[in-house]
C-alpha cells in the first residue's frame, strides 16, 4: 500500500480508540477560528433571546405563568441546539473558510436570530393547545401565515446546511476525504435535503390546512430513523471494506 493510499484509509490510532469526536471522520479544523467564535455567540445570544422577554415574577401566579413557559422554552432550546451541533460538526470535519462558506455561515447566523421569536411563538402556541393554557386562538389565516413563516425558515437553515456539505464535497480533493469520508458527506447532504424537503411541504400544506402543517414534522422522526438505519449499516459495511474496525 503506497503512502497516500495509506493516508486515505486509515485513521490515527487514537480514533480506534474512540478518543476522537468521531469514529470514521477525521476532523480537519484546527483552533476554534474567529467564525467558528462568532457563531457561538450568536447561537448563546440567540439563546438568551428566548427567555430575555421574561420579566422576574412579583406574584406567585405570575411564577407560575412564567413556568408555563419551561416547555416551549425547552423544545426551542432543543431545536436551536440540533442547529448549532450541525454546523459545530461540519466546522470541525472540514475546516472551511472560504468566502463562499463564510458567506452560509452568515445567512445561517442571520437566520437563527431573526427566527427565534416566531420559533418561541409556535411552540408556546402548540404547547399551549395542548395542555390547555393557550389564551386566545389564531383565527384560520393567522396560523396559516404563522406556519407558513415557520416552514419557510425551516426549510431555509437546512438548505443552508445542505449547501455547506456540498461545497465540503465539491472540495473532496482539496481535503483529501478518504472514500468513507466522502460518503458520509453525502449522506450528510441527504439527510438536510429531507429536512428542507419536509419544511417546504409543510410550507405548501399551510395555504389549506395549518393545522396539518404543523403535525406534517412528525413524519421526521420515523424518516430520519429509517435513513440513519439504512445508511449506519452502509457506513459500517464500507468501514469493514477499508480495513477500519469499530472502536466502540
Amino acid at each position: 500500500m503506497t503512502h497516500s493510499q495509506s493516508h486515505h484509509n486509515e485513521f490515527p490510532s487514537e480514533h480506534r480508540r474512540g478518543l476522537l469526536p468521531e469514529e470514521y471522520f477525521r476532523w480537519r479544523g484546527g483552533e476554534i477560528t474567529r467564525l467558528e467564535a462568532f457563531c457561538d455567540v450568536v447561537f448563546g445570544f440567540a439563546i438568551t433571546l428566548l427567555v430575555v422577554s421574561l420579566e422576574v415574577p412579583h406574584t406567585y401566579a405570575e411564577l407560575m405563568a412564567d413556568m408555563r413557559g419551561f416547555f416551549p422554552f425547552a423544545v426551542c432550546f432543543a431545536q436551536l441546539i440540533m442547529i448549532w451541533r450541525a454546523h459545530y460538526r461540519f466546522s470541525r470535519r472540514y475546516g472551511l473558510e472560504d468566502p463562499y462558506t463564510v458567506f452560509l455561515n452568515l445567512v445561517l447566523l442571520f437566520l437563527v436570530l431573526f427566527y427565534v421569536y416566531p420559533l418561541k411563538f409556535v411552540f408556546t402556541l402548540v404547547i399551549g393547545q395542548i395542555t390547555g393554557t393557550t389564551q386566545g386562538d389564531l383565527d384560520w389565516h393567522e396560523g396559516s401565515v404563522l406556519m407558513r413563516i415557520y416552514g419557510a425558515g425551516f426549510a431555509a437553515v437546512f438548505t443552508l446546511l445542505l449547501l455547506m456539505y456540498h461545497r465540503a464535497y465539491k472540495l473532496r480533493r482539496e481535503l483529501e476525504l478518504n472514500s468513507l469520508e466522502i460518503f458520509l458527506t453525502r449522506v450528510e447532504i441527504q439527510e438536510n435535503a429531507i429536512l428542507a424537503a419536509v419544511g417546504l411541504i409543510s410550507f405548501a400544506i399551510a395555504y389549506r390546512d395549518p393545522e396539518w402543517a404543523g403535525w406534517f414534522y412528525s413524519i421526521l422522526g420515523p424518516t430520519l430513523f429509517v435513513h440513519g438505519t439504512i445508511y449506519g449499516r452502509r457506513t459500517r459495511h464500507l468501514a469493514e471494506k477499508m480495513g477500519l474496525k469499530s472502536a466502540r
